[in-house]
């Protein structure tokens, strides 16, 4: 009696499980993450240079199998030389140095609703006085099921 309790609960956990791989209408669950799309166009890139006292125009594309949702962009110092880098290739690193008023840049941003590719443009003003060197630009991309892709580049401020 045991036995056929155990192997229901089972079956009732696996039937369980597999009623959770598809909404209520019948349609698969999106399991793919979002895509940062690199262009030939898009600002940043690894070991690209920002300005201070300057606007940064920042251009990224972004695409998913059904819906984009929102992105954010990181931008904060890398004095220390710890890593987020996506990239294969390393920028030339200064060294290692005590931040007095580094740039810290966080925002989000939303895509407009229904959206399965999306251009985005941003301007970042630089402060003047802000330390110049390492730092690295984090872009966070989310779909609108809640998948998310990170692309981490390393840039300087000069």
């Amino acid at each position: 009696m045991r036995k056929h309790f155990r192997l229901l609960g089972l079956l009732a956990l696996f039937f369980t499980a597999m009623a959770g791989c598809k909404k209520d209408d019948g349609e698969e669950i999106d399991t793919e993450y979002p895509e940062i799309v690199a262009t030939a166009n898009s600002f940043p890139q690894q070991c690209s240079l920002m300005m201070r006292g300057q606007t940064a125009l920042i251009k990224l594309t972004f695409s998913d199998n059904r819906e984009l949702g929102a992105y954010s962009l990181d931008i904060h110092n890398n004095f220390d030389h710890h890593n987020h880098s996506t990239e294969v290739n390393e920028c030339n690193l200064e060294a290692k140095k005590t931040p007095v008023k580094p740039l810290l840049f966080v925002q989000n941003y939303d895509i407009p609703t229904g959206l399965k590719r999306y251009e985005a443009t941003a301007q970042i003003a630089i402060p003047a006085d802000v330390d110049h060197g390492d730092y690295h630009f984090l872009v966070r991309l989310t779909d609108k099921e809640g998948w998310q892709t990170i692309k981490g580049l390393s840039i300087k401020i000069q």
